[in-house]
């Protein structure tokens, strides 16, 4: 169960960047979720705003292949870490999670061809 908790929240945490990634380049989404790329090329941070009006942080080290979230309480300004991840394993999987099709499936399919 905990393993399905986190790679959903990895799922999720990579969807988000995609998504941030596009929406920066369109000009839209940055009140709401923004990215960063330290100068260096060190560190990926995202942020959003969760459904209870907390600001979400996510900090990812391309490098270590690890990421981190953070809830921050906009009241009080508490920063709590909510879970640290090493993704690197997670990257080498072919499929996790998934739904029918599955990719080896789709794969079979178009070797078939």
């Amino acid at each position: 169960m905990r393993t399905t908790g986190l790679g959903a929240l990895i799922g999720a945490g990579l969807m988000l960047l995609a998504v941030v990634l596009l929406n920066a380049r369109n000009e839209a989404g940055a009140q709401q979720r923004t990215a960063n790329v330290e100068a260096g090329g060190e560190l990926i941070t995202l942020t959003s705003t969760t459904p209870d009006n907390r600001q979400q942080l996510i900090v990812i080290d391309p490098r270590t292949r690890a990421m981190s979230v953070y809830h921050i309480d906009t009241t009080t300004g508490v920063v709590s870490l909510k879970s640290v991840r090493n993704f690197q394993y997670d990257l080498l999987m072919s499929e996790f999670n998934c739904v029918s099709p599955m990719p080896r499936e789709i794969r079979a399919m178009l070797e078939k061809r």
